[in-house]
């Protein structure tokens, strides 16, 4: 007589628990590092650093929701993440949004002045002591998204460590590379030329 054919939920829980976790949380924390260097990179492109790190990590989650692909952090680890995610790019894009159109009626204010002046009326001063505002907005927009992009890297660098600490991770094999020195909880180290950084643990910190 056959022996009948368990499905993959069966088979599943005849694994060891514990590696099974350990594994999930190994591929979670390959792919928050991932999110991590990312972000940085694009705080880094704000205040005109050159970067040549690049890694569309915001297309790529996409694209596997879209093909219903599992994500490790996401779907296993945090579901929780995601909603953090979206609505933090949700933000990003608003403030964006928000700059292009700032832009928008500071240049359609100047040209009517411009025009205005034309038509015999000296509003053209107006229109030019109106340009500094370009700058403003400009100045006003980085920094919101430095503090969205700051607080996203953070709250991921801390995720990181909560995945290394539950699942006795080696913190060293999820280093990443960063761009900004200013983050909570992280020892860099500088290798080649470029910077690097792990989580400290709290069996790290009792080896200061």
């Amino acid at each position: 007589m056959t022996e009948p054919v368990r499905d993959s939920v069966e088979a599943a829980l005849d694994l060891d628990e514990k590696k099974v976790y350990s594994h999930i949380a190994h591929e979670s924390a390959e792919d928050i590092i991932r999110i991590i260097s990312s972000l940085d990179a694009e705080r880094a492109k704000l205040h005109g650093n050159v970067v040549y790190y690049r890694d569309d990590w915001d297309d790529l989650i996409r694209e596997r929701i879209a093909k219903g692909k599992r994500h490790t952090a996401f779907d296993f680890y945090n579901p929780a993440l995601l909603d953090i995610w979206e609505e933090k790019m949700k933000e990003i894009k608003s403030v964006k949004r928000k700059e292009v159109l700032g832009y928008g009626i500071l240049v359609g204010t100047v040209i009517a002045s411009l025009a205005l002046t034309l038509l015999g009326e000296p509003y053209f001063l107006l229109g030019l002591a109106l340009l500094p505002l370009a700058f403003l907005i400009r100045d006003l927009s980085r920094e919101r998204l430095d503090l969205i992009y700051y607080e996203l890297t953070q709250f991921f660098i801390d995720e990181l460590r909560n995945l290394v600490e539950g699942h006795s991770l080696n913190p060293d094999r999820y280093r990443f590379k960063i761009f900004s020195g200013d983050y909570f909880g992280v020892e860099t180290r500088k290798l080649g030329t470029g910077l690097f950084a792990v989580v400290k643990t709290e069996k790290s910190k009792g080896n200061h």
